[in-house]
């Protein structure tokens, strides 16, 4: 009778946990998915402005088409190894890695494509038993896989920004992939 209960539970606990943490794993290959498909399509809409208009602003307030592409690489540095990683925050104020500085537009997108590529590889490794864990957020509690969400609508922010300053400069913006 115990052998019976023992295997009667077994069997519902595996018939309720195992779809949830299957569609965790789905969430997460989804995830890597987008965020590989969104990282080229940064890149190749960085790749398209010349490099004399990086530093182009659509108002003197804005940040340049370089600022927004490395303003990117901070954001997906922080909400993966940090938010999501655990590893301590890099200060903006004093971090050189994501500033324009001197870098030219080549060294921009090796940063760009070195630092999603951290980000895909923790991700890989993330586990999902954490997708429910909340954080601080600017002051909002926010589930990790909230910020996940949280990170692709914000490189789609500035990337649109990006592609319309291709356009304010006479070029034509790579045509929009769906599956982003």
């Amino acid at each position: 009778m115990k052998q019976l209960l023992i295997l009667a539970t077994t069997i519902l606990f595996a018939t309720i946990y195992s779809p949830l943490f299957a569609q965790q794993d789905i969430f997460i290959e989804d995830y890597l998915e987008r965020l590989e498909n969104s990282r080229d399509y940064l890149i190749l809409v960085a790749e398209m402005m010349p490099e004399d208009k990086y530093n182009f602003k659509a108002t003197p307030e804005s940040l340049s088409f370089a600022e927004n592409l490395l303003h990117i690489g901070f954001a997906v540095d922080w909400h993966s190894q940090s938010l999501l990683g655990g590893r301590e925050s890099r200060d903006w104020k004093t971090d050189t890695v994501y500033k324009v500085a001197e870098k030219s537009k080549k060294e921009m997108i090796a940063t760009i494509n070195q630092t999603f590529k951290e980000a895909i590889k923790l991700i890989k490794e993330f586990d999902t038993s954490q997708l429910n864990d909340e954080l601080d957020y600017f002051g909002l509690k926010r589930s990790k896989r909230q910020i996940f969400l949280l990170l692709t609508d914000h490189i789609t922010h500035h990337r649109g920004q990006m592609l319309v300053y291709l356009r304010l400069n006479g070029l034509v913006p790579p045509r929009y992939v769906l599956y982003q």
